[in-house]
């Protein structure tokens, strides 16, 4: 279904819009939340969670995409729920390690919404400019948390080719915010 028509049904409050994004995005959303968690039953929870954040939510926001606004909202429970537990045992500690390489780019907690937008645009403007495969590698490693053993199956890369290129692109980063004045 088109994502107007969709938009359109939560509009209308019809219940199926849930039924229709079960159908077409449970086992993206389910694997965006697995990968974060680690465990099946939390990953489950958080995707039926997804589907009532976009009721509630659809309107007043009328996403462009409905598959990246469910992603969205998947992954903004799973890493809810892990800072709500605070452990590194579920998950293999992914979440913990993934945002742990980005810390040397990126400035602790800002509290003001106007740099919080600064940044989320620098960093787009960031991934723009690399070339695919980088970008891609990139957002599988810090939007979606995969291991870097996943990255590498899914590029046709060795596991080290991985290692360096986003040692390499993180370096690139911090030079990119520093130039754009939001360095650490």
């Amino acid at each position: 279904m088109e994502d107007q028509k969709l938009v359109a049904l939560f509009e209308a409050r019809d219940e199926d819009a849930l039924y229709v994004c079960k159908k077409e995005y449970e086992r993206f959303c389910f694997r965006i939340a697995h990968r974060i968690l680690g465990n099946r039953e939390d990953a489950e929870e958080i995707v039926n969670d997804t589907y009532l954040k976009a009721w509630n939510t659809i309107p007043p926001q009328k996403p462009q995409s409905v598959k990246a606004y469910l992603g969205m909202l998947t992954r903004q429970g799973a890493l809810n729920r892990v800072a709500h537990r605070k452990t590194e045992k579920r998950g293999g500690g992914q979440t913990e390690i993934a945002l742990s390489e980005l810390e040397e780019c990126l400035a602790g907690e800002r509290a003001d919404l106007a740099d919080q937008v600064l940044l989320r645009d620098a960093l787009n403007r960031f991934l723009r400019q690399l070339p695919p495969r980088q970008r891609t590698v990139m957002i599988q490693r810090y939007w979606y948390l995969c291991s870097v053993e996943e990255i590498a199956r899914l590029c046709g890369m060795s596991e080290s080719n991985v290692k360096v290129m986003l040692h390499r692109t993180r370096a690139k980063l911090k030079e990119f915010l520093e130039k754009e004045g939001l360095s650490v």
